[in-house]
């Protein structure tokens, strides 16, 4: 028996799953094909409960250091066990039930199981009652990506990627983390946070390379105050395991080094999930990096199919995806929309945090763009003063004639909340007097928003 739908969504991560209740709001028939959970990497085994072990290690941390406060703790004891059951029970399970709920409210047909295209417009489905057919109008490849695996340091019961990282059973007393990327450098403080010793390898000259220099120095100063160790500009060699623990050989230097950890978490990249699922059998062409080729509208060389995602070219952020399935489902729905890249934030959940939107002031140059920025340091603001986290700084980038506002670099508590104003102020092109005529809450963070915008007018009040 061959099944039928208008819109068939291949993946139920951030990307799918958005696509699939936005396209059946359109008033489309829709089904989505999961191969392994509901809400995806992100949900299950990425972004959020990588969040919920960075709170715990933050609670951990005030728990014994809030003597500033005139809070003594005596004895702080950590239940790992406990720990992990929250996360799992109390943040990922209500949200991804959450996200099976809401697809079930919007009429939306859910298959668990592998999809395989087998032409422009049909598939089979390998489930664990057995194979099923289905034909469809359109198609949306939303199938993300999945950790690499480096010569050396092959995945096993020491060595593992940050699925497995996110899902220890106890706090390891030594963790090596290769790859100080956004992914090794939030699990790498939150597991320093939880009492693990960390040691970072990583193969550029610097920490967190995707963002500027003093953002990097901020973060990598912090770490090395906390006592994690930093090797840069370092080749890992290989990994190996034994029964108790695992021995790590780099090389650093100029010199080949070893040391041992209870795990080895490697983070060096992702790459798309772009294999063993028929796209040649489907007319659908890839990049020479295995992502699929889409135009403004993420239609792919097969018009009937669309793709979004990890596995188009771009930032590999689950916000990107969201916003990608949203164009896809209107577009699928006769909507004459495309994608604008204006303002994406990246965000880092590192102590402190970092988050970015828009332009640098390399970048805007590099553009032929007269640009210009404005700081204001989080040492001058009464909130950040109250939260005892005065780190950091808010950096906008402007247009020097004009002070449209092109971009922003936020180091700091909240730089992740932080960051929406400005990405909405990218969006709306709006200026600094814009902004520094908008009555701002006091006290709060986001007033230094406020305050960065006046530096950049030339009449500061609080600096």
């Amino acid at each position: 028996m061959i099944k039928k739908t208008e819109t068939v969504v291949i993946g139920a991560g951030p990307g799918g799953y958005v696509a699939a209740i936005r396209a059946a709001q359109l008033g489309q028939k829709v089904t989505v094909i999961e191969a392994d959970y509901i809400g995806g990497v992100c949900l299950n085994v990425g972004c959020v409960p990588s969040k919920a072990l960075i709170t715990a290690g933050h609670r951990y941390q005030e728990a014994q250091h809030s003597d500033f406060l005139g809070l003594s703790v005596k004895s702080a004891d950590l239940d790992f066990t406990k720990t992990q059951k929250w996360k799992d029970q109390q943040v990922v399970k209500i949200l991804t039930s959450g996200v099976e709920m809401l697809l079930k409210k919007n009429g939306v047909d859910i298959i668990m199981g592998y999809a395989k295209f087998t032409g422009p417009q049909s598939l089979t489905i390998a489930t664990k009652m057995g194979e099923e057919k289905l034909e469809f109008k359109h198609a949306i490849v939303a199938t993300g990506s999945h950790p690499i695996e480096i010569p050396g340091f092959s995945f096993g019961s020491r060595v593992i990627n940050s699925t497995g990282g996110l899902n220890l059973k106890e706090i390891p007393k030594k963790l090596i983390i290769i790859g100080g990327g956004i992914i090794g450098s939030e699990l790498g403080g939150a597991y320093r946070n939880l009492g693990s010793e960390v040691t970072i390898i990583e193969g550029s000259s610097n920490i967190l390379p995707s963002f500027e220099a003093d953002i990097q120095k901020i973060v990598a100063q912090r770490f090395k105050q906390n006592g994690v160790k930093i090797f840069t500009d370092a080749q890992a060699k290989k990994a190996v395991e034994s029964v108790n623990g695992v021995v790590v050989e780099f090389e650093a230097e100029g010199k080949i080094q070893t040391i041992e950890a209870d795990y080895v978490m490697v983070t060096v990249g992702r790459r798309p999930n772009t294999e063993g699922i028929g796209l040649e059998k489907a007319g659908v062409k890839l990049t020479e990096r295995k992502l699929i080729k889409v135009d403004e509208q993420y239609r792919t060389s097969q018009r009937t199919i669309f793709a979004i995602g990890d596995i188009v070219e771009g930032l590999a952020l689950a916000h990107k995806a969201s916003y990608e399935a949203k164009v896809v489902a209107e577009v699928i729905g006769g909507k004459n929309v495309a994608k604008d890249y204006r303002a994406i934030p990246a965000i880092c959940f590192t102590d402190p945090e970092v988050a970015i939107v828009g332009y640098t002031l390399s970048e805007a140059k590099e553009l032929g763009i007269k640009a210009k920025t404005a700081s204001f340091p989080m040492q001058a603001n009464g909130r950040a003063l109250s939260l005892n986290a005065t780190e950091g700084f808010v950096r906008l980038v402007f247009e020097a004639e004009t002070e449209l506002v092109l971009g922003a670099q936020i180091v700091g508590v909240n730089a992740s909340d932080l960051v929406a104003e400005i990405t909405l102020a990218i969006e709306s092109y709006l200026t600094l007097e814009d902004i520094a005529l908008t009555i701002h809450g006091h006290p709060t963070l986001s007033e230094m928003v406020m305050d960065t915008c006046e530096v950049g007018l030339g009449l500061p009040i609080h600096i």
